[in-house]
């Protein structure tokens, strides 16, 4: 008879060294994989289940270290870190390559016309919404009205932006404007992001001790935060919306597509997939998922509050999102 699974496995960690950008390439390629958005209620429950049995040292007969990893997994995938909450599916890091490429693709191919950009700007800030509620840091409530508020202003910049910087593309050559719906999408992330987590710039995220014991709520870590998931996101779209524009104004200029030309948006779109493929989780390993801050940056009367009640501690840590 098999040996029952240890109970002192750290799953409250990813598997590999979040120390490293290796190791949090490859926790990212498993969290991002496209592939974990097929999976069903009864699968997702099941992993949860087996996820919180274990933390309270239960173990389910006949598990395995791998099983267990692979739950751990598909749990990180589907649940948020801090609520608990299973998430919108759309929203889920696993749902970013499908959705991003299509959306990508469709913008970057139907850019020269005012309804197009409109339209797709629209589709694509109102992803870039769900995606950035979905994956907010901390477990704060956001009202409905903050929500839609947050959502309004941030697709009319986005739409405005992209209407600015297409008339201007008007007068320079056809290659360069191709590049207007990246510019578009990398001021839109400016906008969008923080408006969408614009309470936690207000109220703060949680931070914790190296034990996860929760210290308070801090908004010069949630400023942090956002900084690093606005960069993140910026350098994501990067390869998919810079390197297809030089290989489509290449490819149009070909008899296949001269003939086929209803052919140009399933190729990009393809392009823009593959690039995300390696992208998404490579960008979201750029920073820790689990942030740090020096004590001393914390605000005056938290830093106090901290000093006061868990002398000893000059780091604390935090969740930043996605």
């Amino acid at each position: 008879m098999a040996a029952e699974l240890s109970t002192s496995i750290n799953i409250k960690e990813p598997c590999w060294d979040q120390g490293t950008f290796v190791g949090r390439a490859k926790h990212f390629f498993t969290v991002t994989d496209p592939r974990n958005i097929l999976l069903s209620n009864e699968q997702l429950e099941k992993a949860r289940q087996i996820i919180l049995d274990y933390k309270k040292g239960v173990v389910t007969p006949g598990l395995t270290e791998d099983e267990l990893w692979r739950a751990k997994y598909v749990f990180d995938s589907a649940f948020h870190p801090d609520t608990g909450e299973k998430m919108l599916l759309i929203g889920r890091m696993s749902a970013q390559v499908p959705m991003n490429m299509t959306i990508t693709g469709c913008m970057m191919t139907f850019y020269r016309t005012t309804p197009a950009v409109l339209f797709w700007q629209w589709i694509n800030q109102s992803f870039n919404a769900i995606v950035n509620y979905t994956n907010r840091s901390g477990d704060a409530p956001i009202t409905v009205n903050q929500l839609g508020t947050a959502y309004v202003s941030a697709t009319t910049g986005a739409v405005a932006t992209a209407l600015g910087l297409n008339a201007l593309a008007k007068h320079v050559s056809p290659l360069i404007g191709r590049f207007v719906p990246f510019a578009a999408v990398a001021a839109a992330n400016c906008i969008n992001i923080p408006l969408m987590r614009q309470r936690e710039l207000k109220h703060g995220i949680p931070v914790t001790d190296e034990n996860d014991n929760r210290l308070g709520e801090s908004s010069k870590a949630a400023q942090q935060a956002i900084t690093q998931v606005v960069v993140s996101r910026i350098l994501m779209a990067s390869p998919g919306m810079a390197i297809p524009p030089f290989l489509m104004n290449s490819l149009e200029k070909k008899a296949f597509l001269k003939r086929f030309p209803w052919m140009s948006a399933p190729i990009q779109v393809g392009l823009v997939g593959f690039c995300l493929v390696f992208a998404t989780p490579l960008c979201c390993a750029l920073f820790p998922q689990k942030s740090s801050m020096a004590l001393s940056r914390l605000e005056p009367e938290l830093q106090e509050k901290i000093r006061v009640c868990h002398p000893g501690v000059e780091t604390v840590y935090f969740n930043k999102g996605l």
